[in-house]
This record gives structure tokens, C-alpha cells and sequence, in this order.
């Protein structure tokens, strides 16, 4: 490649607050574009880069094409060149062919307008066919559906859970729906994730196994949408959210979550949508902080503590996300107290930014119970709606434990309505259940080894020997196993030990959202490693794995600025991996959808011992 075929970027003059790391032929920068490091750091000059599609640069050029962005932003602090020190030779070329094509691509608005927007949309495409392609199959109840698409029927009914006969699978899978008894039924997850699953066969009946599992498609393919528009938050990059995007559309695990009626989905999706309303409420609530400092500043008032905000929708959307997710399962507790915290955190950094005396004791003090006041009744709003069916009908289990007179509370208590009474002592049932939970199952995965996928669950299997199986030959097996790509799982397992030492070296707040999100779905299961828990259950933090990996994938992709060899090695890095990945999808694919294959071809699939 000749110099005068590449286009050539002048070296940017810019002040940097960190150091490039360089691994082999890549150099891995900080990827802040919002720093939440110390005052002492020094502050970076920003370049025209890309935010958001109206935006254009100082030329009326769009920003992202400005740029020339394939992968990178312009507008990063922290991030500058990556070209060698100057000597008295002529600089060497900066960024690729590729690049000067994509800023060529991207020179008008609508074109703009139309990736910003479309790539999102063929990533969300995809996603949708590779979960509702062939839903109906198998016409049978799978695993855990077992519990979730009958008790979710009988909610529709009755508006409780109610038990059902010997052999009701097998019954209501060939469209014998109705056999329900008219018992309550013990259950030990809240409702909301069984209402969501009866959505699909609200209008539809549940004799049909697509329509049983159609609602939780459509919920794992809408997270595949947010976590793009959540990368898209983090770092202002279409092209590293549509990887992002690409990433979670084409994983075995959230083909298997999505494509089976469980309630796990369920918890992802709702987490991630506070996770995103989250990053929405930083934003806004920075927004108007400063802009009420500023207007006090100039009537001449000393800010001292800042303003307490009031006004803040998303930090309530936030909440009541939260509340669904641990109306699904209580683990989405997690994400409520964790995601709480860090808006207590970033509100004092933000106060400290905006230069306000007393910042932290304002965050603790005068903001943090406005942010509990927004924040945490709405969550709990939304938990107990998710059991108004069980409270405004008489037939639940213990719906009447407490009209007992031996079991209703006195003294400071008696005055709770003894409906609540009743549903608080089913909540102390279901605790105990859960903690004791310890059965042996064949398919039961440690928590520590669900990073590195050490136990997929087997969902489904079946045989035929008569050659009807449609595979080719005279034996075919069909399986629904929960294994996740392991070209993505493996590598976004290393992602996270590597932003691990990011944030600690860096401080990058992206990072850190990341983690905290990753901490939030597994970290609390590891205080339960003796319980019967299963590797599907990843799926709740999954997205956050996902975003560690587009993290590492941004740093090595570089910038258009970088020399041009490093930069066309970075591209062609992600370009062969993404292909790779694509790849093993491709070829895993009929063991997440129960395709027939033969039994050789299946055990091709087993790359450890312990997947079989």
C-alpha cells in the first residue's frame, strides 16, 4: 500500500492524562470520553468526534465521518495518537483506506441517520431470527417449563398458581391445556416473569409451544436493542455498539434464554433496562446540577452543598426496572442495591466536578435521600403489583395464613392488613426454600466455574433410530444445551480480568459501570456454592460480559489517528475474530435449536470433558 493511496490524518496536539499500553502490534488507551478520575488529572483536548447522529462537526461535516471512525471516537480524553515520537524523518501515514472510505460513506446526514440507526436494527433482525425461527419445536414442555408455561397458564385463569395432575406435561403439550386443578400450587419465584410468559398465550392459547415461548423470544431479542443503546451511551460508537450487539445476538446462551419459556430472560432484560435508564439519569441529573449552580453562582450565591434534584425520570424508570427484575426472581435485588449505591457515588463526583465545597457530605446528606425517595419506593410499588392477582383472590397458597388468629401478628405489627401478613410469612417459606435447596442434579454448575462455562445445562433430548429424524442416517439426536459461543465466552472471561486492572489503573467510569453490572448478577451467587444452581443462570449477567469484551474489542480496533500499520492490524484483529465468531455460531447453532444431527456431530461439540 502505497503513502499516496492512504489518507493521511495530521497528528493531533492534545494533553493526556495516561500512558498507551502497547500489546504486540496493538496499542490498548484509555477509552475514557467522561472521566470520573481525580481533579489532579490533567485535562484532555477534545477532537470533533461522534455523539450523537444530529451533531456535526465545526465544518458541517458529520462528526462520526469527520472523524473518519471505524470503531473510534475522536472525542475521547485520554486517548491521544498512538504515533511515534516526532523525529526529523517524515511522519509516518495515519489511519487506512478503510477509513477515508467510511468518512466517504458517512458524508451526509441521512446517510448518517441511517447507520446510527440501521445497524442497530439488522443486529436486532438477526437476533429475532435466530430465536423465532422454528420456536415451536420441540412441541414439548422443556426443563424448567415444566414449572413457569403451566403455572404461568393457571395465572390467566385464576390468577394464582394452582397444581396439575400426574402426566400434565405430556397432556399439555399434545393441547390438553385445561386439566389444571383448582389446588393452589407452592411456588418459590414471584409472579411477574410467569405474567410475561402467559403474554404470548393470552391472545394465542398455549396449545401451541411457539406461543408459550414467543413473549421470552421477544424479550431476548429486545436486549440485544438495549445493550446497543447502552454501548452506545458508554462509548459515543455505532460501530462498537453493533459489535457489541452482534456479539450477544449471535451467543448460545442467550439463543438457548430466549428460546426457552424460563424466567431468566426476564430478570436480564429488566436489569438492563435500569442498568440503561441508569446511565440515562447520569446524564440528565449532570445536566441540570450544573445548570443550577450556574444560575445560583450568578445570583451570587456561595452553591456550599449544591442543589437537591427532584426532577428525574429516568432514576424512577430505573427503579421500577429494578423492581421488575426482582419481581421475576429476587436476585434482581442485586442490581437495585448495587446500581443504588453508584447513583450516590456519582452524584458526590459529579458535585466535585461542578466544584462544590462540601460534595461528598451533599451526596450523603441532602441528595442521597431524595435519590431513595425516586429510587427505591417505586421499585418496591412494582414488586408488590406483581402479586396482585395472589392478593385480590382468596384460593393462593397461604392466601390466608394469617386470618388465623394463632398466626397473626400483635402488638406493633397487628395493624398490617393480614393479606400482607400472609404474603410476608410465603416470603419467609420461599427464603428458606431457596437457601436449602442442595439436591443433586446432573446438570448443576458450580458458580465458580460459570465464567468459563464448566457445566452447560441440557435442556431438551431426544432420539430416533428409524431414520425419521431427518438427519441423513439412521440414528439422530436433538438437544437444547445452554452452551455459549466459547470464541466469545472465553474471551470476554480474560476482557474482564483485563478491566479489572483497567479501573484500578485508570479509573475509566465506563469500566467501572461494567463491572458493577457483571458484579451485581454473579458475585452474590458465590455465597451459595454448595446450593443446586445452574450455568443458565448467567444469562442476568451476561450483557455486562458482553460490554467488557466490545471494551477490549474498541481498545484494540484503535483510532484513525494511529499510525496506518497499527491501525489496519487492529482492524484486521477484530475483523478475523468477529469471522471466527460467526463461525462456531454457525456450526453450535443446531445444538441450541434441537436440530437433528447425528451423534458424531454432536459430540463434536463438546470441547470439555464436562459439556457431555
Amino acid at each position: 500500500m502505497g503513502v499516496a493511496a492512504r489518507m493521511i490524518i495530521p497528528p493531533v496536539s492534545r494533553t493526556t492524562g495516561s500512558t498507551p499500553i502497547r500489546s504486540g502490534s496493538v496499542t490498548l488507551k484509555p477509552m475514557t470520553s467522561e472521566t470520573d478520575a481525580a481533579p489532579t488529572a490533567p485535562a484532555a483536548t477534545v477532537t470533533p468526534g461522534a455523539s450523537e447522529v444530529p451533531a456535526t462537526s465545526a465544518t458541517g461535516a458529520p462528526q462520526e465521518a469527520a472523524a473518519g471512525a471505524v470503531g473510534a471516537e475522536a472525542d475521547e480524553p485520554g486517548a491521544g495518537p498512538s504515533s511515534e515520537p516526532p523525529t526529523d524523518r517524515e511522519p509516518a501515514p495515519h489511519g487506512t483506506r478503510l477509513d477515508a472510505w467510511w468518512s466517504r460513506t458517512l458524508s451526509t446526514p441521512r446517510r448518517r441517520a441511517l447507520w446510527y440507526w440501521g445497524g442497530p436494527v439488522l443486529v436486532t433482525l438477526l437476533a429475532a431470527v435466530l430465536r423465532f425461527w422454528n420456536l415451536g419445536h420441540p412441541q414439548a414442555i422443556v426443563f424448567d417449563e415444566t414449572y413457569y408455561v403451566k403455572d404461568a397458564w393457571t395465572l390467566l385463569h385464576h390468577g394464582y398458581e394452582t397444581s396439575w395432575p400426574e402426566g400434565a406435561d405430556e397432556a399439555f403439550s399434545s393441547g390438553d391445556t385445561d386439566s389444571f386443578l383448582e389446588d393452589p400450587s407452592y411456588v418459590v419465584h414471584p409472579p411477574l416473569g410467569k405474567w410475561m410468559i402467559a403474554l404470548g398465550m393470552l391472545p394465542f392459547g398455549a396449545d401451541n409451544a411457539f406461543w408459550w415461548r414467543a413473549s421470552t423470544a421477544l424479550a431476548g431479542t429486545a436486549g440485544v436493542f438495549v445493550l446497543m443503546m447502552l454501548a452506545r451511551r458508554l462509548w459515543p460508537s455505532t460501530i462498537v455498539a453493533v459489535i457489541a450487539g452482534l456479539l450477544f445476538a449471535v451467543d448460545g446462551n442467550a439463543i438457548v434464554m430466549s428460546r426457552v419459556a424460563l424466567l431468566d430472560n426476564w430478570v436480564m432484560i429488566f436489569a438492563l433496562l435500569g442498568v440503561w435508564f441508569v446511565l440515562l439519569d447520569r446524564s440528565w441529573a449532570r445536566e441540570r446540577l450544573e445548570r443550577r449552580l450556574d444560575a445560583s453562582r450568578r445570583a451570587g450565591h456561595d452553591p456550599h452543598y449544591g442543589p437537591a434534584l427532584w426532577a428525574r425520570p429516568w432514576l424512577i424508570a430505573a427503579g421500577a426496572a429494578f423492581g421488575a427484575a426482582s419481581a421475576v426472581k429476587w436476585s434482581g435485588i442485586w442490581f437495585l442495591a448495587a446500581f443504588g449505591i453508584y447513583l450516590v457515588i456519582v452524584d458526590a463526583l459529579a458535585r466535585r466536578r461542578a466544584g462544590v465545597p462540601l460534595y461528598a457530605t451533599a451526596a450523603i446528606l441532602k441528595q442521597a435521600p431524595v435519590t431513595f425517595l425516586l429510587y427505591v419506593p417505586v421499585a418496591f410499588v412494582v414488586y408488590l403489583a406483581s402479586w396482585t392477582g395472589w392478593l385480590v383472590t382468596d384460593g393462593g397458597y397461604d392466601r390466608h395464613w394469617a386470618d388465623d388468629a394463632a398466626n397473626r401478628a400483635t402488638g406493633f405489627f397487628a395493624w398490617v392488613p393480614t393479606a400482607l401478613q400472609s404474603l410476608w410469612h410465603y416470603h419467609q417459606s420461599a427464603y428458606q426454600y431457596h437457601v436449602g435447596v442442595h439436591s443433586e442434579h446432573p446438570w448443576q454448575a458450580n458458580p465458580l466455574t460459570w465464567l468459563v462455562m464448566g457445566r452447560p445445562t441440557n435442556m431438551y433430548f431426544a432420539s430416533t433410530e428409524d431414520g425419521s429424524g431427518g438427519c441423513g442416517t439412521e440414528t439422530c439426536w436433538s438437544s437444547i444445551m445452554g452452551i455459549g459461543n466459547p470464541i466469545i465466552w472465553w474471551a470476554a472471561a480474560l476482557a474482564c480480568l483485563y478491566l479489572v486492572y483497567r479501573l484500578a489503573r485508570y479509573r475509566e467510569w465506563q469500566v467501572g459501570l461494567i463491572l458493577l453490572g457483571l458484579g451485581a448478577g454473579y458475585l452474590p451467587w458465590l455465597m451459595y456454592l454448595d446450593r443446586t444452581v445452574f450455568q443458565f443462570y448467567s444469562i442476568a449477567f451476561e450483557p455486562y460480559l458482553i460490554l467488557a469484551l466490545a471494551a477490549v474489542v474498541r481498545l484494540v480496533l484503535g483510532r484513525p489517528d494511529d499510525v496506518w500499520w497499527r491501525r489496519e492490524r487492529g482492524i484486521a484483529t477484530v475483523a478475523v475474530y468477529l469471522v471466527f465468531v460467526l463461525l462456531v455460531s454457525l456450526f453450535f447453532y443446531p445444538l441450541w435449536s434441537g436440530i437433528p444431527i447425528t451423534p458424531d456431530y454432536r459430540q463434536l461439540h463438546f470441547w470439555l470433558p464436562s459439556w457431555g
